[in-house]
């Protein structure tokens, strides 16, 4: 039982969170009434789960020392020694073949965006996550292929501001997590990972401002966009932005003063604060929209 619960562990399914990416077009394209297109989505977010899951094992594969040296990771399943390299080498076939399989049954096209999104994360794992700043576009552009698995991969035409809005989100929270890293690894940051040396917590708070006024704005000038309130039917999105708003200071206010912001998908669930926005804005989109 226990070495079930350590697999399970090592697929990391609290990271699952991320991929309701994918659900993006069903929400802001008004597709939901298409029984078949909900199929194809939820087949998509059940590819990217299980493909997620097979390159966190193979990152934890390929840094199984680095973690040894970090003050949380080391009790991961792998450096801790309670799940053995085979077995995890095993697990990521299993899941990399069936997600493979789910996408290619969502379309053709979902199909060669969950490759290019495992291609790439092998790269990230071998030699990207080690190039200051690309690194951290590298995670930005994996949401932004869930994006598009779940608009371009089933048909629904992807919105330009709502690109731009999740490229501004995940950019927020790469260089949030790099500043939390170094906040949490001190003097023995290198040891973990290399490319901290690159990154200063002066400059990282820069880039975090940046991304976050991006953010504010572009989801902003989304809500009042001429195009957006033709399809939707509303001008009162715009209402939604203090949501928003509330939610980046809050994420800011963790990553300084409540040592957060290292694993977005945790931040969430564990503070109040963070939860019930998201559900907020959430609800107040849907009975806007709908």
């Amino acid at each position: 039982m226990q070495k079930m619960f350590d697999l399970l562990r090592l697929m990391r399914p609290h990271q699952w969170v991320k991929n309701t990416f994918v659900f993006t077009g069903l929400l802001f394209g008004h597709a939901w009434h298409d029984p078949a297109m909900v199929l194809k989505v939820i087949l998509a977010f059940a590819a990217f789960c299980l493909v997620s899951s097979t390159i966190y094992i193979l990152n934890d594969i390929v840094d199984i020392e680095q973690d040894r040296h970090h003050p949380k990771k080391r009790q991961r399943p792998l450096p801790s020694g309670k799940v053995t390299v085979a077995a995890a080498i095993g697990l990521a076939l299993l899941l990399g073949t069936v997600g493979f399989v789910l996408a290619a049954w969502a379309s053709k096209t979902v199909a060669i965006i969950v490759v290019c999104y495992a291609l790439m994360n092998v790269a990230y794992s071998l030699w990207l996550k080690h190039v200051v700043i690309l690194d951290v576009f590298i995670i930005a552009t994996g949401f932004m292929l869930r994006i598009l698995a779940g608009t371009l991969g089933v048909g629904v035409p992807p919105s330009q501001w709502l690109l731009l809005c999740g490229l501004m989100v995940t950019l927020f929270l790469g260089f949030s997590k790099r500043r939390a890293e170094i906040i949490a690894l001190s003097d023995d940051k290198t040891a973990h990972r290399k490319v901290l040396e690159h990154y200063s917590p002066v400059l990282l708070d820069k880039m975090i401002v940046v991304t976050a006024a991006g953010l504010i704005m572009s989801y902003s000038l989304y809500t009042m966009n001429p195009e957006t309130i033709r399809i939707h039917g509303t001008a009162n999105l715009i209402y939604t932005v203090p949501f928003v708003l509330y939610g980046v200071f809050r994420y800011i206010y963790l990553l300084h003063q409540q040592s957060g912001g290292g694993d977005p998908s945790r931040d969430l669930v564990r503070d109040p604060h963070m939860l019930i926005v998201v559900v907020a804005w959430l609800a107040a989109t849907i009975l806007l929209i709908y």
